[in-house]
């Protein structure tokens, strides 16, 4: 009889995961030796090699692609019989673990966090930010609980639960200040700064200024949104951000804030999770404590 461990089922998942031993032995807390050693052993256990290794990187052989899918079969299966205890208590305890998209975790996440741990202190909060296909990708290997993110993502097998909407305004350069506000028309025409591919608030950006029929005359990207409004203040362009993000990105920048007539541009933001986790009824809780912490926001900064 073949005798494995879930130590080494994790490890295993973190190196087919992440295909290099160094960055695999980060994420799992332990030296890259010590968990090279454990590959072995359940190499020599299975008495065949699960991975090909090259001088930098290494990848699954055919066999280790077949055995991974049953392995992540199985640590989603141990880690939900970890949410049913978790579910049982009257309050959210352990580990909880939140995905955010890069437009909403540099705004919210700090008063997100700070609600979260007064409500209990000895909560295990793992934060992950990345962009919406890869937290979807994450929520259904069952490597997150929940993920913030815009809505709707028309997924059959998640849970969506709206928190709140916010409007996005136009950063312009400060000497635009008191200027008439480009329609979408006119948008379309200006060197637009918009966030790289991959990112939602870009794909909803283009598509209020109709981008999709016809396209931009100067389209710039950047990889955030501080870097947008930054390139604005040097007079590169114009950009849209969310409303939550206006405080932050614009206090030390020289750019003006204007806002869109009806209909304005906006977004839908919200939860979402599993169908079949455990943790559903404490994750609506936790719904509503990030829609207080929205509401917080809004008092505090006036905007969302």
């Amino acid at each position: 009889m073949i005798n494995f461990t879930l130590k080494q089922f994790r490890y295993f998942e973190a190196l087919a995961r992440h295909g290099h031993f160094g960055r695999a032995a980060e994420t799992c807390s332990i030296s890259q030796p010590a968990l090279s050693m454990q590959i072995k052993e359940l190499e020599a256990a299975l008495g065949t090699d699960l991975f090909e290794r090259g001088a930098r990187h290494v990848r699954l052989t055919s066999f280790g692609e077949a055995f991974a899918l049953r392995v992540r079969d199985i640590l989603r299966s141990v880690d939900e019989l970890a949410d049913i205890a978790r579910a049982a208590q009257t309050q959210l305890v352990g580990r909880l673990r939140i995905g955010v998209i890069p437009t909403i975790a540099p705004y919210l996440l700090p008063t997100i966090i700070g609600n979260l741990m007064r409500l209990n202190a000895d909560l295990d909060l793992q934060l992950r930010e990345t962009v919406t296909p890869k937290l979807l990708a994450e929520l259904a290997e069952g490597r997150l609980d929940t993920a913030i993110v815009a809505l709707p993502v028309s997924e059959s097998s998640l849970t969506e639960v709206p928190l709140f909407s916010e409007d996005f305004v136009l950063i312009r350069p400060a000497e635009d200040e008191g200027k008439p506000v480009p329609s979408r028309e006119r948008l379309r025409e200006m060197r637009l700064l918009l966030l790289e591919e991959g990112h939602c608030f870009r794909d909803q950006a283009l598509s209020f200024c109709n981008m999709s029929a016809a396209p931009p005359r100067e389209l710039l990207d950047g990889s955030s949104l501080s870097t947008l409004v930054q390139m604005v203040s040097a007079g590169i362009g114009v950009t849209l951000i969310p409303e939550m993000a206006i405080a932050v990105e614009t206090r030390s920048a020289s750019v003006s804030v204007a806002r869109f007539g009806e209909p304005k541009p906006q977004r839908m933001v919200g939860m979402v999770w599993r169908k079949t986790s455990p943790l559903a009824k404490q994750l609506l809780q936790v719904a509503e404590l990030v829609r207080f912490s929205a509401e917080s926001l809004r008092a505090q900064h006036g905007a969302i």
